[in-house]
């Protein structure tokens, strides 16, 4: 859903992009500043900067980009950037806009839509919810690597002093996906059942399809909606107790409402599908990252797909 910047935040760019100061600072430090909006952007500067930079992450933990508007502080530290990083999909129309009010010839602006495969609205099944546009590219693991490769490249542009240091993290935090994503092909590979039920909202396209997973959910995508219809619970009931499916899954900073309703009624367990969108504030102090998080899914989906 496409959503409009407050008047409050358009003064305030109005306001930044008039002052002398345009380009970006250098920090008093000497190391360069990242400035990612979610936290899978965040992760992967962390994973492959690590000491070597300042990176901030402008969606608080535990919220949703979906209803993200950036503040005062947000704005000056992406003038503040020497590499900004955001997707490129329909939520950040807010990002084009604040970037075209500033200067960012010194800026390496790095879209991670232009590295990708994207997917194609595909007709939908009639029997579960209208499939969306699905921005959680990164839900993918080969998409991940290739969204690491890139902020690599970028940083590498920027600062080419510790361009081997940021190719040696990088290889590392990559050698670890592709383990995880090799482990989970054999999983898939060997699994009971190749469906998997999802009670909440669904932003998994590209994990699924990645691994030629089916499933049922809730909503379709992120959804707006706070509560599934009725016709959607009794159908996602009837899959689990027609297919004897003993796990479903909800997803993070959820309500969980679709999925105690199901499990409820067909006994099956609660599990969580993690789509790294956002961790909780006491995750994020926690340092967990992208790779702790494949992990829980993996294992997650493992029981859900073999027991």
């Amino acid at each position: 859903m496409l959503r409009k910047l407050s008047l409050f935040t358009l003064c305030i760019i109005l306001a930044i992009s008039c002052e002398k100061q345009k380009t970006p600072k250098a920090a008093p430090d000497g190391k360069i500043n990242i400035v990612a909006t979610i936290f899978p952007l965040y992760d992967f500067s962390r994973a492959v900067a690590k000491e070597q930079a300042n990176i901030t992450m402008l969606t608080p933990p535990g919220s949703s980009l979906h209803s993200y508007e950036p503040s005062p502080a947000d704005i000056k530290n992406i003038q503040n950037a020497d590499v900004f990083l955001f997707i490129g999909g329909e939520n950040d129309v807010w990002v084009e806009r604040i970037l075209s009010t500033l200067d960012t010839s010194k800026m390496k602006i790095v879209r991670l839509f232009d590295f990708v495969k994207l997917y194609e609205e595909e007709e939908s099944d009639p029997l579960q919810p209208e499939v969306e546009y699905d921005e959680h590219i990164w839900t993918s693991p080969k998409n991940a690597v290739l969204m690491i490769n890139a902020i690599t490249s970028a940083l590498c542009e920027k600062d080419t002093a510790n361009c081997e240091k940021y190719k040696e993290n990088s290889q590392t935090y990559v050698l670890q996906i592709d383990s995880l994503s090799k482990e989970l092909s054999k999983i898939v590979g060997a699994a009971k059942r190749k469906q998997i039920i999802v009670a909440d909202r669904f932003p998994f396209r590209y994990l699924v399809e990645e691994y030629g997973l089916d499933y049922r959910a809730a909503f379709a995508g992120c959804s707006d909606q706070s509560d599934a219809t009725p016709a959607t619970i009794a159908n996602l009931i009837n899959t689990v107790k027609n297919n004897n499916i003993p796990y479903i899954y909800h997803v993070e900073l959820s309500n969980r409402n679709a999925a105690e309703a199901v499990a409820e009624h067909t006994g099956a367990k609660m599990l969580l599908l993690h789509s790294y969108h956002n961790i909780s504030k006491q995750d994020f102090e926690n340092g967990t990252t992208y790779l702790d998080l494949l992990k829980q899914n993996v294992a997650n989906l493992k029981t859900g797909l073999t027991e």
